[in-house]
C-alpha cells in the first residue's frame, strides 16, 4: 500500500499553519492546489482535479484541527504522524462517498507535504 509514497510513512513537524503577517509564514490553497497538481504524475493527473485536492487539503485541515495544531497565536511546533492523517483521510473519503484511490491520496499527500516543505511550513525529522 505504501511502496511508493515513503513520505507517508515518515512523521514531520509542522511550524505554523496560521494566518498570514510579515513574521509568519502563509500557506495558499490556490497555491497549493496547483503545486500539487505540478508534481503529479501523469497518469494521476487524468483522474485527479483541483477539486480532489481542495477536498483533501480540507481534510487535512480538519485533521489538524482536530489535534489542537491549529492556533492562531501558536508557534510551538507539532509532530504529525502521516500514516495517522492518511487514515483519517482514508475514512473521511469513505464517509464522504469521495471518488478517490488510496494511491491518488498518497500522491496528494505527498505533494502537500512538499509544497509545505518549500514554504517553510514542514520540516522532516
Amino acid at each position: 500500500m505504501f511502496q511508493k509514497n515513503v513520505v507517508i510513512l515518515q512523521k514531520f513537524k509542522i511550524n505554523k499553519f496560521m494566518k498570514p503577517s510579515e513574521e509568519e509564514l502563509f500557506y495558499d490553497d490556490s497555491e497549493a492546489i496547483e503545486f500539487i497538481l505540478n508534481t503529479l504524475p501523469e497518469e494521476i493527473k487524468k483522474r485527479i482535479n483541483d477539486t480532489h485536492i481542495e477536498y483533501v487539503l480540507d481534510v487535512i485541515y480538519d485533521f489538524c484541527e482536530e489535534n489542537g495544531w491549529i492556533e492562531e497565536d501558536s508557534t510551538e511546533e507539532a509532530e504529525i504522524d502521516e500514516k495517522a492523517m492518511f487514515d483519517y483521510i482514508k475514512k473521511a473519503v469513505k464517509k464522504d462517498k469521495f471518488d478517490l484511490s488510496d494511491e491518488e491520496i498518497e500522491y496528494i499527500l505527498e505533494g502537500e507535504f512538499e509544497y509545505g516543505k518549500s514554504i517553510g511550513i514542514y520540516y522532516e525529522n
